[in-house]
């Protein structure tokens, strides 16, 4: 499988496990106040929550992108859609969290509700047992009611302060995000140039080797086509120079002969013959 469909397949894996999550804890903000025993505090969970969306985000941009170097162009489109829904999912989360935080308060506020009722029931049904063991009583309601109304205040400030953070976050992320978007467009470009001039290297040197070749094979035709040449005009100037020896050899024998001749028939009036001086 290509490297970049595999960072592509875990990107998808670690989203899905980390919109899980984040689901479970908005639900779990929801939740917030309907018990008297929490196993989580509120900032905590709304902590893990933007911990959850930031994780989410960093993995949006990482899908942007690996996805315009995807090997298919139908990958390419399926990865791009991919990243729409993920968006959407995100700005869904973000209206979840708000809405889970009202309820959560709107929770606080009922058992609030709730515990000054108990202990204005409290309250009646102790005036009949007595004023003393009554007002211990009050007091001890009083009491724990102004402490869940002061923790109720920290959890809402705390909140403020998360979801102030949060936006800090994410506007850092965005500028972030829209700076390497430019610098993968400059990269993008820069790639398609050197892309561009690779394919013109390899014309250039392809036909710079055909004219190399075509100019060999010119040099070794015309090499041969004049050894050639040497070769037939020497074997010219051998045959006529074996030719012109061939003449003088029977210019000679004709001339030898014809003074042998000469010496048999001229003979000497006393009977000798003359003999050729020359």
């Amino acid at each position: 499988m290509d490297k970049v469909v595999e960072a592509v397949e875990e990107v998808k894996k670690e989203w899905g496990e980390a919109y899980c999550k984040t689901q479970e804890h908005i639900k779990a903000i929801g939740e917030y106040g309907k018990s008297r025993e929490e196993k989580s505090s509120l900032p905590r969970l709304n902590g893990l929550v933007q911990d959850g969306l930031a994780l989410l985000n960093s993995l949006q941009f990482k899908l942007d992108l690996l996805a315009p170097q995807l090997p298919s162009e139908e990958d390419v489109e399926s990865a791009k859609s991919l990243l729409e829904s993920w968006k959407n999912h995100y700005q869904t989360l973000r209206v979840n969290l708000r809405n889970a935080n009202l309820q959560a308060k709107a929770n606080m506020r009922k058992a609030a509700q709730e515990e000054v009722l108990s202990l204005f029931c409290l309250l009646y049904e102790l005036t009949k047992a007595g004023m003393t063991s009554a007002a211990e009583s009050i007091t001890e309601s009083l009491r724990r009611t102004r402490q869940l109304m002061v923790q109720e205040v920290e959890r809402s400030a705390a909140t403020l302060m998360t979801f102030d953070e949060s936006t800090g976050v994410l506007k850092k992320a965005e500028s972030e995000y829209k700076g390497q978007r430019s610098l993968l467009m400059r990269t993008r470009n820069l790639l398609s140039t050197m892309q561009r001039q690779d394919v013109i290297d390899r014309i250039i040197l392809v036909v710079g080797f055909i004219l190399f070749f075509s100019a060999v094979l010119y040099v070794v035709s015309k090499r041969i086509g004049i050894l050639t040449l040497q070769r037939k005009v020497t074997a010219a100037l051998k045959a006529s120079m074996a030719g012109q020896a061939k003449i003088l050899n029977e210019v000679n024998r004709d001339g030898a002969d014809f003074h042998r001749g000469v010496d048999r028939n001229v003979e000497l009036p006393n009977g000798g013959h003359m003999h050729d001086e020359l």
